[in-house]
This record gives C-alpha cells, sequence and structure tokens, in this order.
C-alpha cells in the first residue's frame, strides 16, 4: 500500500458566493421556507466553494479524478470506494445571503488501517469558512477509502431484520423515506457525481450496495432540519456527526432528538433499529 503522509499539510483556496438563488433551491430540496432575516440554514455550507472539475477529468465513481498533479487536492489513493465518514462543526457566525465565501482547506493527515473490510484510509481534512471576511464556521471531515466489495459478498447494509425502531426516550421523531428525486437534487446542490447516489446499476452490481445510497451529508442535513424544527434556526453551536451504515433511498428513516441541558443527542436509524448515523450538538 502507498504512504500517502507526506501530503498531510497540503492545501487549498477556493472562493463563491452565498447566491439567494442557491438558498432557494436548498430550501425546496428540503420541503422548507427560507429564513426571513436572510440567514443561511445551518449545512448549507456544503453546497458553498465545490469542485469544479471538468466531466472528462472525473474518475469511474463520479469523483474527480486524483493525481500526481497540482489540480489534485486529495491524494490518487487507489482504493475505489470513498465514503464521507463523519464530520465536526464549529458554527460561529450565520453565513448570509449574498457573502463572500472563503473555503481554506488543509489536509491533516492521512492513516492507514486494517478493518473487517479489507484496506481502509481514512483522510482527514480541516475546513475553515470565510463569510464577508469574517470565519463563519470551523469543520473536520473525515473521507474514508476502502477496497472494492467481494464479488461473493452480500449486498449492504443487510437486508430489514425483524426488529423495530424504539422511539422511547427521544425527545422528537421525524419518520422520512428519502426518495430518488431528493438524493438526486441534494446531489445537483452540492455538485456531487459519485455514482452510488443515481446510479442503481453502479451501486449495486459494482459496488455492493442494495439500492441507491443517501448521501451522509443529507442524512446530517436532515437531523440538521430536526434540531432547527425543534430549536429554530442557528441554535447550535457544535454539530457532529459519524455514519455507522448506509441508508438506502426509499427506506423507512427515522431522525430522532433528545436533550440533556445544552448537549443533544441525535441519531437516524432504519425501520428495524439499525443504526445509519449518530450525531451531537451543543446549543
Amino acid at each position: 500500500m502507498d504512504d500517502w503522509s507526506e501530503w498531510a499539510g497540503r492545501t487549498e483556496t477556493q472562493t463563491d458566493r452565498a447566491d439567494p438563488g442557491v438558498l432557494a433551491r436548498w430550501c425546496a430540496t428540503l420541503d422548507r421556507a427560507a429564513p426571513l432575516d436572510g440567514t443561511a440554514p445551518l449545512g448549507f455550507h456544503w453546497c458553498l466553494c465545490l469542485p469544479d472539475a471538468p466531466t472528462a477529468m472525473l474518475s469511474p465513481d463520479g469523483h474527480p479524478r486524483r493525481d500526481l498533479g497540482p489540480r489534485s487536492f486529495l491524494p490518487p489513493i487507489t482504493l475505489p470506494r470513498r465514503m464521507w465518514a463523519s464530520s465536526r462543526m464549529e458554527f460561529l457566525q450565520p453565513i448570509r445571503t449574498g457573502d463572500a465565501i472563503e473555503r481554506r482547506s488543509r489536509i491533516i493527515s492521512v492513516t492507514h488501517k486494517h478493518g473487517a473490510s479489507g484496506e481502509l484510509i481514512f483522510v482527514d481534512l480541516a475546513h475553515d469558512v470565510l463569510a464577508a471576511g469574517e470565519l463563519a464556521l470551523r469543520e473536520v471531515q473525515s473521507i474514508v477509502y476502502r477496497e472494492a466489495a467481494p464479488k461473493n459478498a452480500p449486498p449492504s447494509p443487510p437486508l430489514p431484520g425483524i426488529g423495530s425502531f424504539d422511539p422511547a426516550g427521544w425527545d422528537a421523531i421525524r419518520t422520512i423515506a428519502p426518495a430518488a428525486p431528493l438524493l438526486f437534487r441534494y446531489s445537483a446542490l452540492t455538485f456531487n457525481s459519485h455514482r452510488i447516489h443515481y446510479d442503481l446499476a453502479y451501486a449495486t452490481a459494482k459496488e455492493g450496495y442494495r439500492g441507491l445510497v443517501v448521501h451522509a451529508p443529507l442524512t446530517a442535513t436532515l437531523l440538521l432540519e430536526l434540531a432547527r424544527r425543534e430549536l429554530g434556526e442557528q441554535a447550535l453551536k457544535t454539530f457532529s456527526f459519524r455514519g455507522v451504515s448506509p441508508a438506502i433511498a426509499g427506506e423507512t428513516l427515522h431522525l430522532a432528538m433528545r436533550s440533556d441541558g445544552e448537549a443533544i443527542e441525535l441519531g437516524a436509524f432504519a425501520a428495524d433499529g439499525r443504526r445509519v448515523m449518530q450525531a451531537r450538538a451543543d446549543r
């Protein structure tokens, strides 16, 4: 396995603008009204400062091709399956419509591990997002690269079991079934061409999933929306999430939240109780 640790410390800066049209489409995708005060909802930064690789420069999975050239910020890791594993964020001030946006990114580390599914490489990234020249949020994102699924491996995640989600102990619950149009719109907003989110044949035959995969940041966005419904706009100071198991388009997803003082626990669960995502926040 190649050693990519020397890529730690590499930096990239991207610029954008918090366009009102993009904000309107973000809110329409989530079936919600835009904030009346001109601020952008938490999570909106995920559709800003996006990779603008030409279509001809995309890899077979739809992500921008990685190589040793100057345009490649991430190392050219050859493991074929890529997932957004986790993020933790600190919200310092709101992004407002029309703000000039600058995102300063840095590779913190590249780490090799070995798990039950084989070789894993984690790339940890630090993002500082500035709005109108002021630091608006900090995020540390972890991306994981994995080996191809064995040809005889069962589909992931497992077929639904006989259990059920237990709502006891949760203060607020929202139940949805993320459909393909929601995944398509979120992919468009975030300029994400990863084929596991829209190409059923690729997702099932090539990557071994049971169906189209719900984006990890989309599930996180839905949890942020649950918090907004219960607590109001811009109520959170921090938010972190970790993907536990894939969510599949069209299948029931239970979003849950409970509070203990200023600390908030959130989670996403499949119909049979399988945990899809765990998350925490502070207000």
